[in-house]
């Protein structure tokens, strides 16, 4: 806000983005108020009769607002006059201008690791991308049953407040508002919501993974003999990330190296890891236990792939305050898969693989010291992120980091 005129603040509701930005700003105007919507849908301009700054909470609901600021901006760059903040986009009819230039957007995710512990972080994700490989240390608190606790207490600043009994019931609550209530704000029709929920129960086993979408909607309609077309399923994706309830992790395509036969499938995740443990009706001791219906999946446990959509929650909060982009690597083959690539703006990149191990070997890191051995000077550093207790450097230089220890 110090040098920007506009920022937008996107991102799923319950992430706290109308708390945050409320102790930023001199005025508050709330669109998802009826009144204060039909006076502001009546004539978008009177948002400019507002002291600076101004935050204009739930903007997709009057559209036309977007474009005001824009104008607005265009007219008076001085810092710091708006912030919009919005838990969906706009419905798809509704046209505004891109914002380019005038409005910079950021993504708010529910809280990381460190931002819900009580300790400081010991490894920093920016010193990382510095590449200068410093020694790293640090003592970790957590064992692996915390972890299976942060996964299922959620990063939604409310929910967590819920005492354990009954924060199963919000987050199901949650997606069922979402569903029935969120994506018909937007002006869509959701004709069969009861597949809309088996569909996403069914992207949620798949979290951490590539699996095709087919067979998402296979899964999500065994049985079923009248099977949603796939325009229809097409629309469910597209209408979940619009409310950012899905946040799936796009493949890495670099610019500059000789590398072929990468993949382009996305990577599944949800924005938060518990929506998934809900909708899988995992607990921690299913977890833990690794005896629930979808711990038969050949690509390992859910805890461990719910353990690597907290790890990759948290690096791109990371990652976006060092003003750097979060994807993942994988060869056609699957010979070779990156959990976690960080791209710096000059492209050069930190690689993350993602163990549930408390105590990684060598070998844990092979597909590293691969990608180190592709790209070269390219590749500023390399990272497991476990469970374990300690931080250090592995002999082939790859930094052991337990997530509860890194920060940004």
């Amino acid at each position: 806000m110090a040098g920007l005129p506009a920022i937008s603040i996107e991102g799923a509701k319950g992430t706290g983005k109308t708390a945050t930005a409320r102790r930023l700003v001199a005025n508050w105007i709330a669109l998802d108020r009826e009144g204060t919507r039909q006076i502001i849908a009546a004539e978008p301009e009177t948002i400019l009769t507002y002291p600076a700054p101004l935050l204009i909470d739930e903007w997709q609901f009057v559209p036309a607002v977007w474009d005001t600021v824009r104008r607005a901006v265009d007219e008076d760059r001085s810092p710091g006059r708006f912030l919009l903040a919005g838990s969906a986009l706009p419905p798809r009819q509704a046209r505004i201008h891109s914002g380019a230039g005038r409005i910079v957007k950021l993504m708010m995710r529910p809280m990381t690791l460190v931002e819900r512990q009580a300790y400081a972080p010991q490894v920093s994700l920016g010193q990382l991308l510095t590449g200068d490989r410093a020694a790293v240390s640090g003592r970790c608190p957590l064992k692996l049953g915390d972890y299976a606790e942060e996964i299922v207490a959620s990063g939604f600043p409310g929910i967590r407040q819920d005492a354990p009994t009954y924060r199963a019931d919000t987050l199901a609550s949650y997606l069922d508002e979402a569903v029935d209530r969120d994506i018909p704000e937007l002006g869509e029709d959701v004709r069969r919501p009861r597949t809309m929920k088996a569909w996403l129960a069914a992207y949620a086993a798949a979290s951490a993974t590539t699996t095709t979408y087919n067979k998402i909607l296979d899964s999500a309609t065994a049985g079923d003999p009248d099977k949603p077309a796939r325009n229809t399923v097409i629309g469910y994706r597209e209408l979940l990330q619009r409310i950012w309830i899905l946040d799936p992790l796009d493949a890495w395509i670099p610019v500059f190296s000789p590398l072929k036969r990468l993949a382009q499938a996305p990577k599944h995740h949800l924005v938060d890891p518990a929506l998934a443990a809900i909708l899988l009706g995992a607990s921690v001791d299913s977890l833990l236990r690794a005896d629930g219906p979808h711990d038969s999946r050949p690509e390992g446990t859910l805890l461990a792939a719910l353990f690597e959509s907290l790890v990759a929650q948290s690096v791109r909060v990371f990652a976006q305050s060092a003003r750097g982009k979060v994807f993942h690597l994988r060869t056609q083959g699957g010979e070779h898969e990156i959990d976690l690539i960080v791209e710096r703006p000059d492209h050069k990149v930190l690689a993350i693989e993602v163990k549930l191990s408390t105590a990684p070997g060598p070998a844990d890191s092979r597909h590293l010291t691969w990608l180190e051995g592709q790209i070269g000077d390219n590749l500023l550093d390399k990272v497991l992120v476990t469970t374990g207790e300690y931080a250090f450097r592995q002999q082939d230089g790859t930094a052991v980091v337990p997530l509860g220890l890194l920060g940004p």
